[in-house]
C-alpha cells in the first residue's frame, strides 16, 4: 500500500508539475499542424499555409488548449503573405472525444504592403473591384488582427472581427482625385467597416475624420461619417475640381475656410459615386467670387470680385439639391457691408433670399433719382427665383433708409438683365434733389396704372431724350401704362400739374403715347407717339422750352421760348424737325468764338451779357444709328441770323458749315426803303450786307473753327430769310 501510495503521489506530482509546466511554459509540437491547415482551408480551399512547430499552453480554467505558431506563411500559387503569428483554442473535451475542434482562431499580420495583399487576395478570388483597387492604389501598409470563431460543424461564425490600422496609402480616382498619406484605424464586423482617426492629404488638402462607417449593402458600399477640417486653402485647381461641378454658375477665385461635415454616399461595383449627401457647418475666412453682375449703375464703387469675409455658413446637399444659408461681412465696394442670405437649388432652379445692410458705401438708382445718404444705413431685401431659362423672378425687392421706402413685387428680368414685367412698385422717398416721390405702379390684367401725388422725372427725361427708341435702358416690358400723377418735377425750377395720359410698349419699345401736363399760367406740355406698320411718329410740344433745352450742355443761358418737335421713324431711320420760338441765349460757345473772330464785338458782348433774342430756330435732321445728318439749321432774330448744315457722328466727329449775318431784320427793313435802301445796302437783296461764313469740324471735345468774312450772301440764305420775314 505504501508503494502504491508513493507511486500514486509520484504520478500525481509529475502530473501536477506537467500541467503546471504546460500551463505556465507550454510545449512545442507539430501534431496540430494538419488540423490548423484544415481550418484554414475552410476559409478558402485554394489557401495553403506553412507552419513551424506550434506551442501549446494549457488553460485549466476554460478546459482548453491555447496554441500559437510564429511566422507562418500563407501561400497560393506564387503569391505569399507572411504572418506574425496564429493563435487558436482547442477544447479538451473534443480531444478526449477524439474530435479535434478549434473554437477560435486569431491571426496577427506583419506590416503588409497593400498592393501585395490585394494581389494575394486576387489570386484566391479575382473580382473587378479588387482589380480596380490594385490599379488605383500606389502604395501603403496594413497591420491587422483577425479573430474568427467556429461552430460545432467547423464553419466560421458571423461574429468575426478584423482590427488594425492602415498607414501611408496613396491612390487616385479618375486621374484627378489624388489621395496621399491616408492613415486610419479600422474594425471590420461582418458587413460593417468602422474607420477612426482618419487623416489624409487630398489634392494637397489636409483632411481628418474621427469616424467613418462603410456598410456593404448587396452590390453597393454605403459610406457615411464626420469630417472636421482645420483651415483649408482652396486654390484655383481645388475650386475647378471640387466646387464648380456642383455649383457651375458661381465662379470662385479663392476660398479659405474651416468646417465640420456629416456626409454619406454610395459607391457601386464600378466605383461610381451616387446619392452624395453632405451637411456642413462652415466658417469662411475668405471667399472671393468673380462678379458677373451688371450693377455699376447701382453701386458706383463696385469691384471686379466680391469677397465674403468671416461668414458662418450652413450647407446641405442632397441628390443634386442644394441649400446654403449664412451671414457675415461682404466686401464689394470700398467699405465692408453686412449680408445674410439663403440660396436653394432644386431641379436646376435657384431660389434666393438676401438682406444687405449698407452703411458707408454709395447706392444709386439713377432712373428715379435716388441716392443714399453717406452715413445712413440702408437695408436691401431681395427674394426671388432664377429659372432654368436664365430668367430671374424677383418676388420682393425692398429698400429702407430711415423714412425712405421703395418696394417692388413680381419683377421679371431676362438673361440680358432687362426688365420685362413687373406687378407692383411703390415709391415713398426724398431723392437727391430733395424732391418728394410718392407714386405707385400696379398691374391689373394686362395694363399698368402709374399714379401718385408727386414724382421727380428729371433723370427719366434724360433717359428718354438720350435713347433712340424712347425707352429707358433696362426696361423692356410690354403693355399699356396709364398715368395719373398730381405733380411731375421736370427740373429744379419747372413742374407739371395734373400729368396724365398713357404710353404703350410693344416688342420692348414705346409704340404709342399721349401725355399732357400743365405748367403755371395755363401753359402746357404734350407728348405723343403713334405707330403705323413700321412708321413711328413722335411729337413734343411745350409752352416752356427751357426744361428740355437746358439738358443740352453746349447751350448755356437759354431762357424763355416754346418748343415744337416732330419726328418720323421708319426702318431704323428717323426724320426730325425741331422748332423753338421767341427765346434768347446768353452763350453759345462755338458761335461766340465765330463772332469774336469776325470782329463783331457788339454782338459778342450781347451774347456774354443779357443775351441775344431769336424769333425762331428750326432744325431739320436725319438720324440712322449713330449718324445725324443735319439738312438745315436756321435761326433768325433782330440782331443775328444763322444758317448751317452738316453731320454729327456720335462720340466721333462733328462737321458743320454755315453762314452768320448780324442785324438781318434791320438790314432788310432798310433795304426796303425806296432810293435810300439802294444807296445804303444795294439794289439787290442782301447786297452790301456783311456776314461770316464758317466751318466747324473735329472730335466733339476738340473742335476746330475756320471763319471767312463775306460781303455778298448766298441766294439760299437770302431765300430762307425772306421766307421767314414774309411768314412773320
Amino acid at each position: 500500500m505504501k508503494l502504491i501510495l508513493k507511486l500514486f503521489l509520484t504520478v500525481l506530482l509529475f502530473t501536477f508539475l506537467f500541467l503546471t509546466y504546460l500551463t505556465l511554459i507550454g510545449v512545442e509540437t507539430d501534431k496540430f499542424n494538419n488540423q490548423i491547415k484544415d481550418r484554414i482551408i475552410t476559409i478558402n480551399p485554394d489557401l495553403d499555409i506553412d507552419l513551424k512547430k506550434i506551442k501549446v499552453i494549457l488553460d485549466p480554467l476554460q478546459l482548453r488548449l491555447n496554441i500559437k505558431t510564429i511566422s507562418p506563411r500563407f501561400k497560393n500559387k506564387n503569391e505569399i503573405i507572411e504572418i506574425e503569428n496564429i493563435k487558436a483554442q482547442i477544447s479538451l473535451k473534443s480531444l478526449i472525444d477524439s474530435k479535434f475542434s478549434i473554437e477560435n482562431l486569431e491571426i496577427s499580420t506583419k506590416s503588409l504592403e497593400i498592393k501585395k495583399l490585394i494581389s494575394f487576395v486576387r489570386s484566391l478570388k479575382n473580382t473587378p473591384q479588387l482589380f480596380i483597387l490594385e490599379k488605383i492604389i500606389h502604395k501603403g501598409y496594413l497591420i491587422a488582427d483577425i479573430k474568427l470563431e467556429f461552430d460545432s460543424q467547423g464553419k466560421i461564425k458571423d461574429n468575426f472581427t478584423i482590427d488594425g490600422f492602415v498607414k501611408d496609402i496613396k491612390f487616385s480616382l479618375l486621374n484627378k482625385y489624388n489621395f496621399d498619406g491616408l492613415n486610419f484605424n479600422f474594425k471590420l464586423k461582418k458587413d460593417n467597416l468602422f474607420l477612426t482617426n482618419t487623416s489624409l492629404n487630398f489634392n494637397n488638402l489636409i483632411i481628418s475624420s474621427e469616424e467613418i462607417l462603410v456598410k456593404n449593402k448587396k452590390d453597393n458600399f454605403y459610406i457615411s461619417g464626420k469630417i472636421d477640417n482645420k483651415k483649408l486653402n482652396f486654390d484655383k485647381k481645388h475650386i475647378e475640381l471640387l466646387i464648380e461641378p456642383f455649383i457651375p454658375d458661381f465662379k470662385i477665385e479663392k476660398l479659405i475656410f474651416t468646417s465640420k461635415n456629416d456626409f454619406s454616399l454610395i459607391i457601386n461595383k464600378k466605383f461610381q459615386l451616387k446619392d452624395f449627401q453632405i451637411n456642413s457647418k462652415i466658417f469662411i475666412n475668405k471667399l472671393v467670387v468673380n462678379n458677373s453682375l451688371i450693377l455699376k449703375n447701382f453701386f458706383p464703387q463696385i469691384k471686379k470680385n466680391i469677397s465674403f469675409l468671416n461668414n458662418e455658413i450652413n450647407l446641405d446637399y442632397v441628390k443634386n439639391n442644394l441649400l446654403i444659408s449664412g451671414s457675415g461681412d461682404l466686401l464689394f465696394q470700398k467699405e465692408k457691408d453686412y449680408l445674410s442670405f439663403k440660396i436653394g437649388k432644386k431641379n436646376n432652379i435657384f431660389d434666393f433670399e438676401t438682406i444687405l445692410k449698407i452703411k458707408n458705401n454709395p447706392l444709386k438708382i439713377n432712373l428715379i433719382n435716388y441716392e443714399k445718404k453717406q452715413k445712413n444705413e440702408t437695408i436691401l431685401e431681395l427674394r426671388g427665383i432664377k429659372e432654368e431659362n436664365k430668367q430671374i423672378l424677383i418676388n420682393l425687392f425692398s429698400l429702407k433708409e430711415k423714412k425712405n421706402k421703395i418696394k417692388v413685387e413680381k419683377l421679371l428680368i431676362d438673361k440680358k438683365s432687362k426688365i420685362i414685367d413687373v406687378n407692383n412698385v411703390q415709391f415713398d422717398f426724398i431723392d437727391k434733389e430733395e424732391k418728394i416721390n410718392l407714386i405707385s405702379l400696379k398691374k391689373k390684367n394686362e395694363e399698368y396704372f402709374l399714379s401718385g401725388t408727386a414724382f421727380n422725372a428729371n433723370n427719366l427725361i434724360e433717359e428718354l431724350l438720350n435713347d433712340d427708341d424712347t425707352n429707358p435702358s433696362n426696361l423692356e416690358i410690354n403693355g399699356k401704362i396709364n398715368v395719373n400723377i398730381d405733380k411731375i418735377f421736370l427740373d429744379n425750377d419747372h413742374y407739371l400739374k395734373k400729368f396724365n395720359g398713357f404710353f404703350s410698349f410693344k416688342d420692348q419699345k414705346i409704340y404709342a403715347a399721349s401725355l399732357v401736363g400743365n405748367f403755371s399760367n395755363n401753359k402746357k406740355l404734350t407728348f405723343t407717339i403713334s405707330s403705323n406698320n413700321n412708321n413711328k411718329v413722335i411729337t413734343l410740344f411745350s409752352d416752356k422750352a427751357k426744361p428740355i433745352i437746358r439738358r443740352y450742355k453746349f447751350i448755356k443761358g437759354f431762357d424763355e421760348g416754346l418748343l415744337d418737335f416732330n419726328s418720323s421713324k421708319k426702318s431704323n431711320k428717323s426724320f426730325s424737325t425741331l422748332k423753338i420760338y421767341n427765346f434768347k441765349l446768353k452763350e453759345l460757345p462755338v458761335l461766340t468764338k465765330i463772332l469774336t473772330l469776325a470782329s463783331l464785338q457788339g454782338i459778342a458782348d450781347i451774347l456774354s451779357g443779357e443775351g441775344i433774342r431769336f424769333d425762331e430756330f428750326e432744325m431739320s435732321f436725319k438720324r440712322e444709328k449713330n449718324l445725324i445728318s443735319i439738312d438745315e439749321i436756321y435761326a433768325i432774330g433782330p440782331a443775328i441770323s444763322i444758317l448751317m448744315d452738316g453731320y454729327v457722328e456720335k462720340n466721333k466727329l462733328v462737321s458743320l458749315r454755315g453762314t452768320l449775318v448780324p442785324a438781318t431784320t434791320i438790314n432788310k427793313a432798310i433795304g426796303s426803303i425806296p432810293i435810300l435802301g439802294k444807296i445804303l445796302v444795294g439794289s439787290k437783296t442782301g447786297e452790301g450786307v456783311f456776314g461770316v461764313s464758317f466751318k466747324i469740324k473735329g472730335p466733339p471735345k476738340n473742335l476746330e473753327t475756320t471763319v471767312n468774312p463775306i460781303k455778298t450772301l448766298t441766294p439760299r440764305f437770302i431765300t430762307r430769310t425772306l421766307e421767314k420775314i414774309k411768314k412773320n
